[in-house]
């Protein structure tokens, strides 16, 4: 495995796509009303709390870590978009959501949250493993 591997513009763009799947995600047209029920949420709640220079500042810099781990394990040359989706699925399923899903039970969080969050967490570890697997330096 070679870092020069890596392609420092898909990291950056793996990052800024986190923001954008979360605006869709989390949006009116998908599972917003759902998410803000299951975390008993209002949306005067939401309006009271959130700081968006803070909240999205953090979640980018967050994701750009998320990006480089994961752009260090595919940073092979055989690695392509197939293996690079496949590699984010399983990194996806079956360790982001899972360690998610055991701490929200222990949170007593209800299952929507868990399926709802949890397949956030899928599908954008499976899209940027697709991103750093098609995409290389």
């Amino acid at each position: 495995m070679e870092f020069t591997h890596i392609n420092h513009w898909a990291v950056f763009c793996c990052a800024a796509f986190n923001l954008v799947l979360g605006a869709v995600w989390y949006s009116p047209l998908l599972f917003y009303k759902s998410w803000l029920n299951a975390n008993k949420l209002t949306e005067e709640d939401i309006a009271k709390n959130f700081n968006p220079a803070i909240s999205y500042g953090l979640a980018f810099v967050i994701s750009w870590l998320i990006s480089y781990n994961l752009a260090f394990f595919l940073a092979d040359e055989s690695t392509d978009a197939i293996w690079g989706a496949s590699a984010g699925f399983l990194a996806g399923f079956g360790f982001a959501a899972a360690i998610f899903a055991i701490v929200a039970i222990f949170e007593q969080r209800p299952w929507k949250y868990i399926v709802i969050n949890g397949g956030y967490i899928v599908v954008y570890f499976t899209i940027i493993g697709w991103i750093l697997g098609f995409w290389k330096a």
